[in-house]
């Protein structure tokens, strides 16, 4: 486990993003103090196995809907609204 500040971390992240695949974990440090963890996924899942994953974990929960219904556009007399909104904001 490597140990790194955070403004290290950010000027020299690749490096420790290539040390990650390599297998190793990088604790990073703000003045001292452990405040993340980057650490190799391990093998790669297929996104279903990963959101099951997850859920299990209870990290998230999915949608209870299962189609977004469109909503039809609604058209309205006068001018556009952007002209509404500009000549309001001119007169304060």
């Amino acid at each position: 486990m490597i140990k790194v500040g955070l403004r290290e971390a950010n000027m020299h992240f690749s490096k420790y993003v290539k040390m990650v695949r390599q297998g190793q974990e990088v604790v990073v440090t703000e003045r001292g103090t452990a405040i993340a963890v980057i650490k190799p996924l391990g093998p790669a899942t297929s996104p279903e196995k990963r959101i099951a994953m997850l859920e299990e974990q209870g990290v998230l929960r999915r949608a209870a809907r299962k189609k977004i219904v469109p909503v039809k556009a609604i058209r309205i007399e006068g001018k556009p609204i952007s002209e509404t909104l500009a000549e309001e904001r001119s007169e304060r």
